[in-house]
């Protein structure tokens, strides 16, 4: 009956509460957008077993790690003049302590949705803010003043009775963020802001779904195509992509298996400032970002990953107005990912070194509907690990997930793979979100997706969560003496045994007690590094050394065992499957050395032909993006455009045959996707070219001759020459030479300037190789379209230009 009667109590007070505002002054409501369908409630906190205790649902004042109100800087100016303080409500009664924790262990409310009432019980996300995490205002690109971030307010948990349920929720002002049912996803918030003084008697929450709020990805997610971001600076990015391989201090704290940290800066320009006000803006991008985290728990992912909040940054007025530019999503992209780039922690072992760089803004930086922005497969790149997004209330937390999935490698589902189905049920990866699905949930591409690309983000392996031990700044033995070591494995009165000095004193330690000094024991290990072992000497690795402030002490990193390889990236046509192996057996530590030799190891396979006409998979790849890629406010179709400069040759950029322009699409072509059209045989892995030879071994010197032998020596095939002697007067095409089938290295030279083009054509001279911008050049058996071979039976004609 008890249960009963806290359900009717809370019901009441609810009829109440609304009954008692009916007559009063409608509140301003300070939602992103109008919202079609929603619902009014008066949540409370209950006990555990959902009876009633109190309609105070705010948590109390944010605290520093000695449950002391932490000292507030002073308000800075901003350009509005000035800067309030939140001031946090007190402890709600019925809460749940954690004995010797300073917080809460538990809270459960009650909250009615669609009519019916849902027991929230729900746990602090203690894994979202990270141990000393700051929130720091700048303008001008200087830091004003910085405060620690709350951490205290953050929950999440599930709703008893309803086992899919999931809720990620904040109470530092009234209850807000998402409630996920067994058929829905609802999203909650106070009707007024700032009002935690007055819940005693009861506050008012509005509750919606998801659905409701409906958005549409009118510009291709994750395709950038700002060709100044990527062609000028990606030689020397390259370089820093490969530098990341050896921050092996950054695995100091490994996460546990199958479960990966993303250490983000969440950066939150002025307009957001302003929309939610300066009091309240820290407690509504925690809340968002607790949703994100709760979305990325989701089992259909496949994996855990972890966000992990080390820096929040309030961008000031007049910096938020030079990193966006209105109508130019690339340019600001390209903007904001070089500034996320100074703010960078140049030591990878700093608290606030971030793996990833989460925007904020209410700036209209792209077309009407624009929502976000960001590189595709990112992740820990130096320049390239940011997403720019439009903030425009909780639901943004999908839009955050979206661009952040880009980012880990995913595609639009539905757009070039087979998950188009999945996207009116609700997929995150979707296109457009749509407005019939009930739950969100990772496509199975999505999942498939990341799961190739996560393996070579080493960023996301280190836990922050995870004790750090201090690196110790001296050996260990410089404050121990070999008399107190004894002491420490023998006990009180024992000291260096001192019966005989034939042996090294570095190489065991001796020990012996006064009581029987000729009476010496060993536990056969050797003093601690940094023991003095001689005047002006210490021990190191068991030897006796001059003392050398460039001695190196660490300890040198070792290769674990490879893993097996995994699956071919193709299945026909040419592949890759790779293997990999750690530095962590043991890791590198105290300065010690970094393990020497590649990560990866790859082998080809599925060399056999496709079935079918010949087909060019990296222009399979740029062919793609006909049906959905805008550029210049239109679509294209593109063809595959080869760089000259060969740190670029695995990136996927596209040529549009309609205007000539060349777009870099900010992502790295497919795994066995050939290196160059001038190879056949090398291949790109994981960005990088892979060099081939031509027995198909990964790292072979063996090439083919001229006659196309594999390591042959040229004396297998016969050359055939043609020469043209007299020009034509006559207008119209000409035969200069037969090419026969399986011709190789073809070279046309003309000996003097003459208004002719030459062509090559099975029927039709349509193709005119010296025409502006084309040469002729050889190639290889793969005959692919930039190559301009001639096939099997092909003419090449000099004549004049057609008209």
């Amino acid at each position: 009956m008890a249960p009963l009667r806290a359900r009717l109590s809370c019901l009441l007070l609810l009829h109440c509460a609304l009954c008692a505002n009916a007559g009063s002054r409608t509140p301003e409501l300070r939602f992103s957008r109008k919202l079609s369908d929603y619902g009014v409630t008066v949540p409370c906190s209950t006990d555990s077993q959902g009876r009633f205790l109190s309609h105070v649902v705010s948590g109390p004042p944010a605290a520093s790690s000695g449950s002391t109100e932490v000292d507030r800087p002073p308000a800075p100016l901003s350009h509005s003049g000035h800067l309030r303080v939140a001031r946090s409500p007190l402890r709600p009664k019925g809460v749940t302590l954690q004995p010797g924790s300073g917080g809460r262990s538990s809270l459960y409310f009650n909250v009615t949705v669609s009519g019916e009432e849902l027991h929230l019980h729900l746990r602090p996300n203690r894994r979202l803010v990270v141990p000393g995490a700051s929130v720091e205002w700048q303008e001008d690109f200087r830091e004003l003043f910085r405060q620690p971030l709350q951490r205290e307010c953050v929950y999440t948990g599930g709703v008893t009775g309803m086992p899919g349920a999931a809720v990620a929720i904040s109470n530092c002002d009234g209850l807000a963020g998402l409630i996920r049912t067994d058929s829905t996803d609802y999203f909650i918030e106070p009707l007024e802001r700032g009002q935690q003084e007055t819940e005693a008697s009861g506050r008012m929450h509005v509750v919606y779904r998801r659905e409701v709020v409906q958005q549409a990805w009118t510009e291709p997610l994750g395709d950038l195509h700002n060709e100044a971001f990527g062609l000028g600076d990606l030689p020397n990015l390259l370089g820093l992509v490969g530098d990341r391989l050896g921050e092996a201090e950054r695995k100091r704290r490994h996460a546990k298996p199958g479960s990966y940290s993303m250490e983000v800066l969440l950066a939150v320009d002025d307009s957001v400032v302003r929309f939610h006000g300066k009091e309240h803006v820290q407690n509504y991008v925690l809340t968002l970002m607790n949703i994100v985290d709760e979305i990325y728990h989701d089992e259909s992912l496949g994996v855990h990953i972890n966000i992990a909040l080390v820096r929040l940054i309030m961008v000031g007025y007049r910096q938020s107005l030079s990193l966006i530019e209105r109508g130019n999503p690339s340019r600001s992209l390209e903007q904001v990912c070089r500034w996320a780039q100074s703010q960078q922690r140049q030591d990878p072992g700093h608290a606030e070194h971030h793996d990833h760089v989460v925007f904020l803004t209410r700036q209209d930086f792209g077309p009407s509907g624009t929502q976000g922005y960001a590189p595709v497969t990112g992740m820990c790149h130096p320049l390239r690990s940011c997403a720019l997004n439009h903030e425009d209330g909780f639901s943004s937390a999908f839009v955050v997930a979206h661009e952040t999935g880009h980012v880990l490698g995913m595609e639009h589902d539905g757009q070039g793979n087979g998950c188009a189905d999945e996207t009116g049920l609700g997929s995150v990866m979707a296109p457009l979100v749509q407005a019939a699905f009930h739950r969100f949930h990772w496509s199975h591409c999505s999942k498939l997706e990341l799961s190739r690309y996560l393996p070579s983000y080493d960023c996301l392996l280190d836990d922050p969560f995870a004790p750090a031990w201090p690196r110790p700044p001296e050996l260990p033995g410089i404050d121990y003496s070999m008399d107190e070591q004894c002491r420490f494995d023998f006990g009180t009165g024992y000291h260096t045994c001192s019966a005989f000095r034939t042996f090294e004193a570095c190489k065991q330690l001796w020990c012996s007690h006064p009581d029987n000094p000729y009476f010496c024991k060993t536990k056969k290990g050797p003093p601690l590094d940094g023991t003095e072992c001689a005047p002006g000497k210490w021990c190191f690795k068991g030897h006796c050394i001059w003392k050398s402030p460039e001695q190196t002490y660490g300890q040198d990193g070792g290769w674990s065992s490879w893993t097996k390889f995994g699956s071919c990236s193709r299945s026909c046509g040419g592949g890759v499957r790779s293997r990999s192996r750690s530095c962590d057996n043991p890791p590198p530590a105290y300065g010690g050395r970094l393990c020497s030799g590649p990560t990866f190891q790859y082998q080809v396979c599925n060399g056999e032909e496709c079935p079918g006409p010949y087909e060019d998979f990296r222009a399979q790849q740029c062919a793609k993006r006909n049906s959905y890629y805008v550029h210049q406010n239109a679509k294209h179709s593109w063809i595959p455009y080869e760089p000259d400069d060969d740190a670029q040759k695995c990136e996927l950029i596209c040529q549009s045959e309609d205007t000539g322009d060349v777009v870099f699409m900010n992502q790295v072509v497919h795994d066995g996707t050939r290196c160059s059209y001038r190879d056949p045989y090398s291949v790109c892995a994981r960005g990088e070219c892979v060099p081939v030879g031509c027995d198909k071994e990964v790292g072979s010197m063996k090439a083919d001759d001229k006659c196309g032998v594999c390591g042959g020596d040229n004396s297998h095939c016969r050359t055939v020459k043609g020469t043209l002697g007299k020009a034509s007067k006559q207008a119209g095409a000409l035969k200069l030479v037969q090419i026969p089938a399986g011709a190789r290295h073809i070279q046309v030279e003309e000996l003097e300037k003459v208004p002719h083009h030459i062509g090559q054509g099975s029927h039709e001279p349509d193709l005119h190789c010296n025409g502006p911008g084309v040469g002729v050049r050889g190639g290889g058996r793969q005959g692919e379209p930039q190559d301009q071979w001639a096939p099997a039976g092909s003419h090449c004609r000099p004549g004049a230009p057609p008209s």
